[in-house]
């Protein structure tokens, strides 16, 4: 019988070993190729793909080029929410970065901080204004933003046993703060991803 246990004990161990000694496999993606899609799910790959479509259409938007004719200037932009209403758990603040970096890079739009930003900017201002007086920089300089960007992510799912198709729609508007008019508004609903998953086995 402590036989039986010490050969059990030899074997499990055996076997937490071979566990710990087995190699990881690491492979890098350069920034131009594309991410192996190895569970179905929203990746990389789909932030790139929304995210080059829409830019390009806010970029040529007419009526964003016309505020420009007529002020004189770039819009600005604050960042707006872009909600999730899809099944899974995306991190929308990616898409809006992505955006944001992009458009700022074109010059075509410029953007100003958001709430979250603004409120921890506001506070290092009054801290300047109490302990740095003579350098301090002006709490009523801010730039009022003209448009906010809003947007949201779904996802349609038809499912028939173990196949599904998932389909993503991210739509992204640009608001006039002043009027509340929409003046821009495009959707992407190209990613579409046939899934099927393996057989459970018993």
């Amino acid at each position: 019988m402590k036989c039986k246990s010490l050969l059990k004990s030899v074997l499990i161990a055996s076997a937490l070993l071979m566990v710990s000694c087995a190699s990881t496999t690491v492979k890098r993606y350069s920034a131009d190729e594309s991410v192996k899609d190895l569970s179905g799910y929203w990746n990389d790959n789909d932030v790139n793909q929304v995210c080059t479509t829409l830019i390009d259409s806010c970029i040529k938007s007419k009526r964003v080029a016309e505020f420009e004719k007529k002020n004189g200037r770039a819009p600005v932009v604050i960042i707006g929410t872009i909600k999730n209403k899809s099944i899974e758990r995306i991190d929308t603040s990616i898409l809006s970065k992505r955006f944001q970096n992009a458009i700022i890079n074109d010059g075509t739009l410029e953007f100003v901080a958001d709430a979250n930003q603004r409120e921890e900017l506001r506070a290092e201002k009054y801290d300047q204004a109490e302990n740095a007086y003579e350098t301090a920089k002006s709490i009523g300089n801010e730039l009022a933003a003209d448009f906010m960007l809003q947007g949201s992510v779904t996802t349609i799912v038809d499912t028939v046993d173990r196949e599904q198709v998932r389909t993503y729609q991210v739509d992204m508007q640009l608001i006039d703060l002043e009027t509340n008019k929409i003046i821009w508004s495009d959707q992407n609903n190209d990613i579409k991803k046939y899934i099927k998953r393996a057989a459970v086995k018993f």
